[in-house]
């Protein structure tokens, strides 16, 4: 099956939600977003990691050096006070077009 691309914008509210639920390092996040689409979503590296670091510069999210669990170092992410408040706005934008979408499919 082909993979499904994100829209654009959808990036950010994802991992946003994925990190509302504790801190995870880059891969883990991928992991989680893939588990929770029932495995539709795919996030590449080439997107994942600059959409970290524009997180990371607003000041949504804030990184911390640990230990995986295979025991390699990685970069943890958490959220922020901010990060919170930007998922709850997204997430009401998301939800506002995600009814017009389907009110236009319905009519269609």
């Amino acid at each position: 099956m082909a993979k499904t691309e994100l829209l654009s914008g959808t990036l950010d509210l994802l991992i946003l939600r994925v990190l509302n639920g504790g801190p995870l390092h880059g891969f883990a996040i991928a992991e989680r977003i893939h588990a929770l689409s029932s495995n539709v979503l795919t996030v590449e590296e080439g997107s994942l990691y600059p959409s970290l670091y524009r997180m990371e510069r607003k000041g949504w999210i804030e990184p911390e050096w640990g230990r995986s669990e295979r025991g390699r170092q990685a970069k943890f992410y958490s959220l922020t006070r901010d990060g919170r408040k930007q998922l709850a706005d997204e997430r009401q934008g998301w939800e506002r077009v995600a009814l017009a979408i389907g009110e236009i499919l319905r009519d269609a």
